[in-house]
């Protein structure tokens, strides 16, 4: 379970962290009168339309929408989820956090598994820099041209040949079983078996030893985990990289080596340089290519797509020449594409790494040039097919189509799959109409019988409800007129609702109404996006309306009229499909009833033309 923070220090972490200032710090804002404005981060363009007002503590772009508060600007630009963007705001205003009860165990268990982390990463670091023993570990570096500088970088450490590194370390501190939590330490039963540990004193002893160690972070920046390398080349029993397991803090199918470090750099470009190992990594990002990442140890998942998708839309794999890196990056290309990611492919010449082809003379140059000429995925698969199918015969270029078909037939895209058709026809020499009409028989096979239909989204607000919710907003000492003629459950919008019912609120209450929004809001910062938005419309004031008062009115008068026919309409689908026996059927006084009631919202109708008219009738309604 999430630690909660207590509603009181949020306020509290708000109120210190000035949105103007939060938001300065990342870029330049330049002041337009009461507020500041600047090019937007989150699309690209040319005319500043993104816009910061310290006085209602919001930001809004008039080109994309985007908006909200302090803590929904930091989790949108930091691409956090709300319990990280509270820490590092609350981090930043010198807040200590409070949790509420429901939350403070586990938060607290876990912040101490990341506490012992970091402490562990920095020990290991300090003997790879100053201790005689990792003198192997820095001529190992020094070797492949890592400086110092670099391995502080990315805190590359060094766990000496010792059974008890991290145990002599930690026992004056912390519990053993929290390292072994983290996989930092095993015991005799995990390495020799339950059954003869049983018979012997309990034996503990530590995880990595003689290992080069890379410290693995998650999105924020947090050491989740290890992967240590191996430092004796000629010792052929142990295996070359030692992981993490699985923890509470590690799981490797979801965790991006490097990803703390590329997140922004990916943001901006949109895409990301996916590559095999921690080294290849780190050079590539020395290089200039700050969008690289690898995986930990194990295929790419579906977990590592989804995590990229919310930075990247498009990936170029990077992998070796040889047969594995082939299907290696078909299979990560398919990962990928189910996703809705667009993939490309850059195969290394025969032998070469990124690492190595990097450190060759021209060598960055050489890396972009590959990394321009990457190839489509559905280019790489046919080309790798071709190379070990019979391409030129009727029967290989059966089975190439049919594999090549499943996957365009994996991608949720529509307008992807389109384009993949498109590509595949015009490499194989298949008639895109015949690839489509292969690709729907495939399609049919594979969906189910009766999938159920998805969910619908709530209605959307409409126009008369939106410009309601913006004169409420920019006025709150209008809301007399909606509490006393219109019921709220009018409102088909639930964010536009909730915004009116917040503004009903203010006005007693005496609260603001950013601070009022701020409390009820949700963790995804819903309610601030939507209070951006409409507290940055301009003035709804047009034509005939002379004052904001009748404009109020009006807009209740419409939302009004708008329910009345909805009504109206109903009953006529009712009455209709119980005459043609194609619903429930009516018995006369249930029919005779819907008449009357038609009749009535039709007079009601007739009087909401005018104010003074449809007062009377709001009133009793």
């Amino acid at each position: 379970m999430s630690p909660i923070v207590s509603q009181s220090v949020l306020e509290e972490i708000r109120l210190h962290s000035d949105i103007a200032a939060v938001i300065g710090a990342y870029f330049n804002l330049r002041r337009s009168g009461a507020t500041f404005k600047a090019l937007c981060p989150f699309h690209k363009e040319k005319t500043p339309s993104f816009t910061v007002n310290p006085q209602r503590q919001i930001y809004h772009c008039f080109g994309c929408g985007a908006g909200g508060d302090v803590f929904r600007f930091i989790m949108e630009y930091e691409k956090v989820d709300f319990m990280m963007a509270v820490k590092m705001l609350a981090q930043r205003a010198g807040i200590r956090l409070a949790f509420d009860e429901q939350g403070r165990g586990d938060g607290s268990a876990k912040d101490i598994l990341y506490t012992i982390n970091d402490k562990v990463a920095h020990l290991y670091h300090q003997y790879l820099l100053k201790s005689p023993e990792g003198q192997k570990a820095r001529d190992y570096l020094k070797a492949r041209d890592l400086s110092d500088s670099i391995a502080e970088r990315f805190l590359i450490g060094f766990a000496p040949n010792r059974w008890d590194t991290v145990l002599e370390w930690a026992k004056k501190n912390y519990r053993r079983e929290h390292l072994q939590a983290l996989g930092l330490i095993l015991t005799a039963a995990a390495r020799d078996g339950a059954e003869q540990a049983a018979a012997e004193p309990t034996h503990w002893y530590d995880r990595f030893r003689n290992r080069l160690m890379f410290p693995i972070h998650d999105e924020q920046g947090r050491v989740v985990g290890f992967s240590g390398r191996i430092m004796d080349a000629g010792d052929v029993k142990s295996a070359k990289y030692v992981n993490s397991p699985e923890t509470p803090l590690f799981h490797k199918g979801r965790v991006l080596y490097a990803l703390h470090k590329a997140r922004r750099a990916i943001v901006d470009s949109r895409e990301a340089i996916i590559c095999e190992g921690q080294i290849d990594v780190i050079r590539c990002h020395l290089a200039g290519f700050t969008t690289a990442v690898a995986a930990q140890g194990t295929a790419f998942t579906d977990d590592h797509a989804r995590v990229l998708k919310r930075y990247a839309d498009s990936v170029v794999l990077v992998f070796d020449a040889d047969r594995a890196g082939q299907d290696a990056a078909l299979r990560a290309a398919d990962t990928f594409l189910q996703v809705g990611l667009a993939v490309k492919i850059a195969a290394l010449p025969v032998g070469e790494d990124p690492d190595s082809m990097i450190r060759r003379k021209d060598g960055a140059a050489q890396f972009q040039q590959l990394i321009h000429n990457a190839q489509a995925a559905i280019d790489f698969q046919i080309d790798v097919l071709r190379a070990r199918e019979a391409g030129n015969t009727e029967a290989g270029l059966l089975r190439i189509t049919a594999a090549v078909l499943e996957t365009i037939r994996r991608t949720p895209n529509a307008i992807q799959q389109a384009r993949l058709l498109q590509q595949a026809s015009a490499r194989l020499g298949v008639p895109e109409d015949a690839l489509r009409k292969e690709w729907q028989k495939l399609e049919k096979r594979a969906r189910p019988e009766s999938a159920p239909s998805e969910a619908k989204a709530g209605p959307s607000p409409t126009s008369k409800e939106l410009a309601l919710a913006e004169h409420l907003a920019a006025d709150t000492s209008l809301t007399e007129w909606v509490r006393t003629y219109l019921p709220l459950d009018l409102i088909s919008d639930a964010l536009c609702r909730q915004m009116i019912q917040l503004c009903l609120e203010a006005v007693p209450s005496k609260r603001d109404l950013m601070s009022l929004v701020a409390e009820r809001d949700n963790d995804a910062r819903d309610l601030s996006r939507f209070a951006a938005q409409v507290l940055a419309a301009p003035s709804k004031v047009k034509g005939d309306m002379s004052t904001n008062e009748e404009s109020v009115k009006s807009l209740i008068l419409g939302i009004r009229t708008d329910s009345l026919r909805r009504r109206r309409k109903e009953i006529e689908k009712i009455r209709q499909t119980s005459l043609a026996g194609t619903g429930s059927r009516l018995d006369a006084e249930e029919d005779k009833k819907l008449e009357l009631e038609h009749c009535q919202l039709g007079y009601d109708l007739a009087r909401m033309k005018t104010w003074e008219t449809a007062v009377p009738v709001m009133e009793i309604m």
